[in-house]
């Protein structure tokens, strides 16, 4: 099991002026456009347990994200590798900044989210366009397979809460840089 905390418990923490140790697990896009502002980027598919481990010292590893689904994989993902001393951000920044912690803005981004919809859409959309008006029965078989394959990857999506789609997404170039004053990590 995951601990979490509240932000409004981090932010009393963070304001008694004890050592946080936050690390956002968003893009750097994402964090770039918007994040609290002594959070470190670490994206999420390049978390490594022993930079984290030497990054923690003694004390507990906060994680956060948009809203507190990445961190609560980036918490399972060190606990399998046996760093216990790992802490989930309930309800993530957005949550955080409501609780009075200091964020820096940037420049606003498309999020991951919304990323995947547009991509998941434009594929089943051209392999229905495929499957009406191919110009022989071979593209039109490839355009059904290719939405029926779409529509597989989304319910797997939906009942496992992985999208290898996101993943994909997260990796290209746009979503890579960091778009703010501050340095993003890595």
């Amino acid at each position: 099991m995951v601990a979490t905390i509240t932000p409004s418990n981090l932010a009393d923490l963070h304001r008694h002026g004890g050592k946080l140790m936050l690390i956002d697990v968003r893009t750097p896009a994402e964090f770039g456009e918007v994040h609290v502002d002594f959070a470190r980027n670490m994206p999420l598919d390049r978390l490594d347990a022993r930079e984290i481990a030497a990054l923690g010292g003694d004390g507990p590893v906060y994680f956060v994200c948009k809203s507190g689904g990445r961190s609560q994989k980036a918490c399972e993902k060190l606990l399998a590798a046996g760093i216990q001393n790992v802490i989930s951000v309930e309800g993530g920044t957005a949550a955080c900044e409501a609780a009075g912690i200091p964020v820096v803005r940037g420049r606003k981004v498309m999020s991951l989210e919304r990323q995947v919809r547009i991509a998941a859409g434009a594929l089943v959309a051209i392999g229905a366009a495929l499957a009406a008006f191919g110009p022989d029965p071979t593209w039109q078989r490839i355009g059904a397979g290719l939405a029926g394959f779409i529509g597989c990857g989304l319910v797997f999506a939906g009942i496992t809460d992985t999208c290898g789609m996101g993943m994909l997404i997260a990796r290209m170039p746009w979503n890579q840089t960091c778009r703010s004053a501050t340095t993003c990590s890595r």
